[in-house]
């Protein structure tokens, strides 16, 4: 085949042969690439015509990949006849249904979209994991987490709680300690249980209880310093305590609610329960068992009955368990005053040797990964070591396994962060064996897909936000707003044109803003010089001293615009502490409706959770909530540090007021 014929054959599977780069130059993809990729697709037609001048018409021909799910066809159906094709109504034809404002009558032809807040709201976000308490065993949980949106909603005004993503890890140690590659997007990590907040744990006897106590003590001691988060001993001392509990009998009322959630959740949990039993007996890489359990169905008929049925019985119990926690969460969330309570994060994909990828072996396409082309961040571009979704055969099934992922995940939140949103529309996948530089984006039909994000959000009355960042397409982020799912704007890669920092006026206002992320240091690493001296020491950048300049360069340039909006006085380089709040009050300048404040950078961290492009070389995910001096913090220190109330104050005028006057009032002699 000629390299002509190569990218035309590619081209009409979806794969493009060039992108333009952060640079906006354009890149041409390698042809062993394109071959790659090509030979995974298969000889499948492509359902979406999306290149990277934007969206086209997609084909008409073959199964509608919408109308299979409740909520997507109901916005199919609600932009008419011609499925979103508005040639006549001044939109490009294939652009998707507009989704009317929040509140529109859907008995009038058209629906809701995603709920969009009326005004400006500001909350933490959060490592969940890294944010603990005294209660705590060695690593956050629900409990913590209903307890800092309540003391944050009802102490500072918080409208939200931002959280990592929470999905299920490895049933038995150990435990990877990434939340971006999960076992599966589809349930929840039963590590953020609090099992003394289970009810049937004070039925246990007192010794029972005992040596639950015993098994909590030396994690909790752990809390009260800086030492890495243990995973493995949380989860061993979590699964003791979970099995003591396990046998204890229900009430009516509970076991009458634990039925309800088995038959609502149906095959997917029991698909998930049973893998969850096989990978305690086999290892948790389903690509290495049996030849006879690689099969799910095969594997149900295997495993119904004895030690195994039981061990799915109990995994599937603690996914009922972990629910009805996050249902409290978001309960005691909202009834402290908080507009929207919890958003949840859903990760780009899973691990390969996961349940998701058992359960969807047919739709997860293998020797394929998902990942980033370089960036100004990522020089060497990123590999996240995930299969991507099949684009042609997931359109076949109607798009039905990303509606149930999305249906669930909206169900006990007010909100939910899309992470790497762009993956609904392309992705850029790197064939196995080859750097990350090397690769090329693959097209998904971004009406069907972006159309179920909202729909799902429409149903739940929640808000959707798309973690819009790196190499973006300049139409995606138009057509994601038009469908009301919110941006997310980042303050050290907002830029004007001429590369000065972006003036608050010029941000958008359907956004998510914030300094920083999980993958960037704190506001503390920056201005320290930490973010370069750590990735110079992982040999991740060309050019260590060029970096360390541009960074100083950067730095100077925000100091120059603080200085410029009276946020900060004219002079010399101002502490981490003065930096972070200005930045906050800078961000509190912008239209933006939702503003996210790092719980990091409000105790004055210093260490980056993540560092892309790492693995074992960092203990990525792992570093607990600390100040800049290196000491824990834990929840109820959070009331007694100055940052965190003065970071607050940044971003809410009224807390601001309050904390003036508290001031004044704590001033005066008795």
């Amino acid at each position: 085949m000629t390299d002509r014929e190569l990218i035309s054959r590619a081209e009409a599977l979806g794969v493009s042969a060039s992108y333009l780069d952060w640079r906006k130059e354009r890149v041409q993809a390698d042809p062993e690439v394109l071959a790659a990729i090509v030979g995974a697709l298969g000889d499948v037609p492509c359902q979406a015509d999306q290149t990277a001048a934007g969206p086209g018409p997609a084909s008409r021909a073959g199964a509608d990949p919408v109308a299979a799910t409740g909520a997507v066809g109901a916005l199919r159906a609600a932009a008419g006849p011609g499925g979103g094709d508005t040639r006549n109504g001044g939109r490009p034809a294939g652009s998707g249904p507009r989704l009317a404002e929040p509140g529109a009558d859907s008995r009038a032809g058209t629906m809701a979209g995603p709920r969009v807040p009326p005004n400006r709201s500001w909350g933490f976000t959060v490592q969940l994991y890294s944010v603990r308490s005294r209660r705590s065993w060695g690593h956050g949980d629900l409990r913590d987490l209903a307890d800092l949106a309540v003391w944050s909603a009802r102490e500072l005004g918080a409208g939200f709680i931002l959280v990592n993503p929470l999905h299920a890890a490895e049933p038995a140690p150990p435990v990877s300690p990434s939340p971006y590659l999960p076992m599966t997007r589809r349930y929840t990590s039963p590590l953020y249980l609090r099992i003394e907040d289970i009810p049937e744990y004070r039925q246990l006897s007192a010794a029972e209880r005992q040596q639950i106590e015993r098994l909590a003590a030396p994690l909790r001691a752990a809390n009260c310093t800086p030492e890495l988060i243990d995973r493995n001993a949380v989860w061993a001392a979590k699964l003791r305590a979970l099995e003591l509990i396990y046998p204890i009998c229900l009430s009516a009322e509970r076991e009458a609610a634990r039925r309800e959630f088995a038959e609502r959740e149906g095959a997917e949990l029991a698909g998930w329960a049973s893998w969850c039993a096989l990978a305690e007996q086999h290892g948790p890489d389903w690509r290495r068992w049996p030849a006879e359990l690689t099969d799910p169905g095969r594997a149900a008929r295997l495993t119904g009955h004895g030690r195994l049925a039981e061990r799915a019985d109990f995994h599937a119990w603690l996914q009922w368990l972990i629910d009805t926690q996050l249902a409290a969460v978001q309960r005691e969330a909202l009834a402290a005053g908080m507009a929207i309570g919890a958003i949840g994060d859903l990760a780009v994909g899973v691990h390969p040797g996961g349940a998701d990828a058992w359960a969807h072996q047919d739709l997860l396409v293998r020797g394929m990964s998902v990942g980033a082309p370089p960036d100004g961040f990522n020089q060497r571009g990123q590999d996240w070591a995930q299969p991507p979704w099949h684009p042609q055969r997931l359109a076949a099934k109607g798009f039905r396994p990303l509606a149930d992922m999305l249906h669930a995940a909206f169900r006990h939140v007010g909100g939910l962060r899309v992470d790497h949103v762009m993956g609904l529309m392309r992705l850029w996948w790197v064939p196995e064996g080859m750097p990350p530089d090397r690769g090329a984006y693959v097209s998904y039909d971004h009406r069907a897909t972006v159309a179920v994000l909202a729909g799902e959000a429409a149903r739940a009355g929640a808000v959707a936000i798309g973690e819009d960042l790196g190499t973006v397409d300049p139409w995606i982020r138009g057509y994601l707003a038009e469908q009301s799912i919110l941006g997310t704007s980042l303050l050290w890669f907002a830029r004007e044109s001429d590369g000065s920092p972006l003036r608050p006026e010029h941000w958008r206002r359907r956004c998510m803003a914030t300094v920083g992320t999980h993958d960037v240091p704190p506001v503390s690493g920056f201005v320290t010089g930490d973010q370069v001296t750590v990735r110079a020491r992982l040999g991740l950048l060309n050019d260590p001293e060029a970096e360390r300049k541009r960074s100083e360069l950067v730095l100077a340039g925000w100091q120059d615009a603080l200085v410029r909006e009276r946020l900060l006085p004219p002079g010399a380089r101002p502490t981490a502490a003065e930096f972070t709040v200005a930045l906050y009050r800078f961000l509190a300048l912008t239209p933006a409706l939702l503003v996210g404040v790092s719980l990091a950078d409000a105790v004055g961290d210093r260490r980056t959770q993540n560092v892309p492009g790492t693995s074992d070389e960092y203990p990525n995910w792992q570093i607990p909530l600390c100040n800049g001096d290196g000491e824990a913090v834990l929840i109820e220190n959070l009331a007694a540090v100055d940052l965190v109330r003065a970071v607050a104050s940044a971003v809410a005028p009224d807390l601001a007021v309050r904390e003036t006057q508290r001031r004044a009032a704590a001033a005066r002699p008795e």
